[in-house]
């Protein structure tokens, strides 16, 4: 029992070692691929009647104890379009730090996000570009009336023995109502 212990120990912690990309984005399903359906996303931008400007706070760490101790997190952007007959689109998705400086776009060029589909936008635990202080801003907008799309963060930490983990709701800044 103490070999497979320790041998699961190891397999794990070599698995925490390992180099990872600071960026990546997970795609559902073939329709919101960036890349296919270009025309599409771009077509529905030339129809649009209404979109939303959202802000979503992120945590890349938090403090414990005091200021000089921080658990590094995890955090899930994850964009859902709620509509279950209408697509939408993604405009942008940036990511700024604590600053309010921006420290990456998340997209090249608009993508569409089919209905009831999502979108995930990861930052990974090691990339401390954003601090305490981080956030993403989300443009979309839809050529038809849809339901609102749920835009959240899930932020989470596994250090050591523990976990933590935080969900962040996005709040609408600016409605966009395009045309009448």
């Amino acid at each position: 029992m103490k070999v497979l212990f320790s041998l699961l120990m190891a397999l794990s912690l070599a698995g925490a070692c390992a180099r990872e990309p600071a960026v990546s984005v997970r795609q559902g399903g073939e329709q919101e691929r960036e890349g296919s359906g270009d025309g599409a996303a771009a077509e529905l931008g030339r129809r649009a009647v209404l979109g939303r400007t959202v802000y979503v706070p992120v945590y890349s760490h938090i403090y414990y104890r005091d200021e000089r101790r921080v658990i590094q997190l995890a955090v899930t952007l994850s964009v859902r379009n709620t509509d279950r007959d209408r697509g939408i689109v993604l405009n942008t998705v940036r990511y700024f730090d604590s600053d309010g400086k921006p420290v990456r776009k998340y997209l090249s060029k608009p993508v569409v996000l089919g209905p009831m589909a999502s979108r995930d936008f990861v930052v990974h635990e090691k990339d401390t570009a954003g601090g305490s202080g981080a956030s993403f801003i989300v443009e979309w907008s839809a050529a038809d009336s849809v339901t609102e799309p749920v835009i959240e963060a899930v932020m989470i930490s596994t250090a050591s023995a523990q976990g933590i983990s935080l969900v962040s709701p996005g709040r609408v800044l600016r409605r966009l109502p395009i045309s009448e």
